[in-house]
């Protein structure tokens, strides 16, 4: 987990498919790294990822990896 001073200045972005439940993450990226953060607490604590992890994330949700998990 970073402090939000790593956030300051993030260009967050919310998944275009994300619903209007407060279930739903932002994420902002620079080359090396991928915050994200709960889009209803946007003060709250941001994880920091190195950007392989999160790519493999990715690929894994492209994959269905978590289809069906709820």
């Amino acid at each position: 987990m970073c402090t939000n001073q790593h956030a300051l200045g993030a260009g967050w972005r919310k998944a275009s498919r994300s619903l209007n439940n407060g279930a739903c993450v932002e994420a902002a990226s620079s080359r090396a790294t991928v915050l994200v953060r709960d889009s209803v607490d946007r003060s709250g604590p941001v994880i920091l990822y190195d950007a392989p992890t999160w790519q493999f994330f990715l690929d894994s949700v492209k994959a269905g990896a978590f289809d069906g998990i709820r």
